[in-house]
């Protein structure tokens, strides 16, 4: 399975870069894959290791942040592997594919 999350913490003003990477170390200390952008992490593997990651990274902002919010989003696909890297290279060839076939200027 795939999900994308994000962990907000409420409470502590505007600029909350530093929780969130509070975060995303305990993700990237997971082993699991994983990838963050400027919304969310997504991580990949078996649904009970991903939601415990899940579970520790809303706990660690959870230590300094008096509430949480968090935004979460599942693709469970049985079978499929490395699906972070191989969904995105879909997309990615098909552009491609777009764009050879699109009339030149």
């Amino acid at each position: 399975m795939i999900v994308a999350f994000s962990v907000t913490p409420l409470g502590v003003g505007e600029d909350v870069g530093e929780y969130v990477a509070d975060a995303v170390r305990v993700v990237r200390e997971s082993g699991l894959p994983n990838r963050t952008d400027a919304m969310f992490t997504s991580i990949e593997g078996e649904w009970d290791e991903v939601m415990d990651v899940v579970k520790r990274a809303v706990a660690a902002v959870e230590r300094r942040a008096p509430r949480v919010s968090v935004v979460l989003k599942a693709d469970i696909r049985p079978g499929v592997e490395d699906g972070l890297t191989s969904k995105v290279e879909t997309v990615e060839r098909h552009l491609a594919q777009r764009a050879e076939q699109s009339p030149r200027p």
